[in-house]
């Protein structure tokens, strides 16, 4: 995951910061050299560094600072309010035509960087909002491009438009926005072709079609994992067509995450987008102050509940039934799928852990702690069950259970511990009635069970 590096190292300073009673300008700006290196080391753009850091000891040294009652803490404050203002400050949106007119937005970006895919995902976002979003297939070059952004339009149930590889994209795009006029679609995401590099060709094809095209939006997709270069791409482009926002791309792998720190403060524009997955779901809102929470190790609550509030799919009454069954220990195995069900789609245990405060201190490498493929193959476990023994596990004798080990591949005193454990939880959330819902109540379902060695909320 992005910034865990810069995380930790900055946690770092910061706990020594707070260790301290009183604090000198020599603290200060000891501390902020080991801020300065960590940023370097994260890929951060070296002017934006510099500048950052000047304008935190700026503020820190003050002898309302450092003769305040806690000044570690001030301090902090301080960094956390200087990465925000670094990365925007203010949540910027898609901005849209008013009323019934059309809005087209144009994506642009270098192949590689998941522009198409972002794209999809944009349209998404907008159908979600009450528009009627029409996808535009410009990328006449890319093997594949136009079937890629068909499956994705089809996926999220918004229209494509295709004139397939024998036309301009410039023509295209004109031909796009006639056909959204008479059918009723409010915008239009033209997706154009990327090249390996930035050349005069493909800045040529953009400049005209926003020469011979009304584009309200420009919008520009990085790669995150290219760190500064992602920073360069952007701000070529944004010299040469001239952009109005960015969407960093793969945020969610291995990334130093420089861009992010440094992109709105090399290039002045914004940053609308994160993408943290492959599924056409996984694009996030970008918000300066939450990625800072993020950055500084404060957690993300707000995009937790969030999260939550979108991916988890009960209606009232499944819960209110679930609640029941759990409070009389009734709970199964079918359950258990349904909680695995529910993390997967918000990103997974270590995900939802690295949102909570304090957690990457506390529990030091999350994904050390959780170990996804031990979870993958318990659920390997119950889908190897029928389904009536999922239903009633009391059924599982010795043979069964041998043949579940046989079809999941597990072996089979992993089998019976699991088992095991599985019926332990169910006397222990018996026993604990007012658990589930009530002040006690924690976890997806409403307790944490212990499954090989490692918590598991069902």
């Amino acid at each position: 995951m992005a910034f865990e590096s810069l995380t930790d190292k900055l946690q770092n300073v910061f706990k020594n910061l707070r260790g301290k009673g009183r604090l000198t300008e020599e603290d200060v700006k000891t501390a902020l050299k080991e801020v300065k290196m960590a940023l370097l080391e994260a890929d951060v753009n070296f002017r934006v560094v510099k500048q950052f850091v000047k304008s935190v000891e700026e503020r820190a040294v003050g002898s309302d600072v450092l003769n305040g009652l806690n000044p570690g803490q001030t301090v902090i404050k301080i960094v956390n309010e200087e990465m925000i203002a670094l990365m925007g400050s203010d949540t910027t949106e898609i901005t849209l035509q008013p009323g019934k007119a059309v809005t087209v937005i144009m994506m642009c970006g270098l192949q590689g960087a998941g522009k198409t895919t972002t794209t999809a995902k944009i349209a998404g976002k907008l159908k979600l909002k009450g528009k009627k979003p029409l996808l535009v297939a410009c990328d006449i070059y890319r093997p594949a491009a136009i079937r890629q952004l068909q499956i994705n339009g089809e996926k999220q149930q918004v229209d494509v438009f295709s004139m397939g590889e024998n036309h301009k994209p410039v023509n295209i795009a004109k031909a796009a926005i006639e056909h959204a006029d008479k059918n009723g679609h409010n915008v239009v995401i033209l997706d154009t072709a990327g090249r390996l590099h930035i050349d005069e060709e493909m800045m040529a094809e953009l400049q005209e079609i926003k020469e011979n095209v009304t584009v309200h939006q420009t919008l520009l997709v990085v790669d995150a994992m290219t760190g500064q270069d992602a920073v360069n791409v952007a701000k070529d482009f944004d010299d040469r067509i001239g952009i109005d926002g960015v969407i960093l791309s793969k945020m969610d792998g291995d990334s130093r995450g420089g861009a992010a720190l440094s992109v709105k403060a090399v290039t002045g524009k914004p940053i609308l987008y994160i993408g943290m997955g492959e599924k056409l779901s996984d694009l996030e809102q970008f918000y300066p102050d939450r990625m800072a929470s993020r950055i500084l190790g404060m957690g993300d609550v707000l995009t937790l509940i969030e999260k939550a509030q979108q991916n988890i799919d009960i209606d009232a009454e499944k819960e209110k039934q679930m609640a029941d069954r759990m409070k009389k220990g009734k709970f199964d195995f079918e359950d258990y799928l349904e909680s695995m069900k529910q993390m997967r789609n918000m990103g997974g245990l270590s995900g939802l852990l690295g949102m909570l405060p304090g957690m990457g201190r506390q529990m030091g490498d999350i994904e050390s702690m959780v170990d996804e493929k031990q979870l993958a193959q318990m659920e390997a476990i119950v889908l190897s069950m029928t389904p009536e023994e999922r239903q009633n596990p009391k059924l599982l004798n010795p043979s069964r259970k041998n043949r579940i080990a046989r079809g999941s591949g597990a072996d089979i005193a992993l089998v019976n511990r699991f088992i095991k454990q599985f019926e332990q939880s169910q006397k222990m959330m018996k026993q604990i009635p007012g658990m589930l819902g009530g002040r006690k109540g924690r976890g997806m379902f409403g307790g944490m069970g212990e499954l090989g060695g490692m918590k598991f909320p069902f």
